[in-house]
């Protein structure tokens, strides 16, 4: 038996934002890109790996979640603490100058963690946490 993660869910505010940062600085292509009622759901995913992906989703979408419950998502995500994704990259230098170079907001330069691992961080558009590890 084999299980994978096949998707993973991430609040994004705006789509297109949020494509520049995945699709143009990452370099994950887009699988799906589905509107409906003024919101989008984006599917993306590195090129390699087609049984994974990431479905950008509008916070709050849920019928069920309250504008009280949609107030306090906004206010986490604005404070970079709502969601988060750990990414691997076999050259965390480039990824990293990359993504700086597109202009997304560095939260940590590459640095060797006393925890064993070299890591970077940015936040994406959405203030969503994005840590890169180095792959050995």
């Amino acid at each position: 038996m084999s299980v994978i993660i096949h998707h993973t869910f991430l609040p994004a505010d705006d789509p297109e934002k949020s494509l520049a940062f995945y699709r143009d600085a990452l370099g994950f292509e887009v699988r799906n890109d589905v509107g409906y009622g003024g919101m989008r759901w984006i599917t993306i995913g590195p090129p390699d790996q087609p049984q994974t992906s990431i479905v950008l989703y509008p916070p709050g979408a849920d019928p069920a979640i309250t504008d009280a419950e949609r107030r306090t998502i906004a206010e986490l995500m604005a404070k970079g603490t709502y969601a988060s994704i750990v990414l691997g990259a076999s050259d965390l230098e480039d990824t990293f100058e990359r993504l700086r170079a597109g202009g997304a907001e560095v939260v940590q330069e590459p640095l060797d963690q006393p925890y064993g691992v070299r890591d970077c961080a940015f936040r994406d558009p959405a203030g969503n946490m994005v840590r890169i590890n180095q792959l050995t």
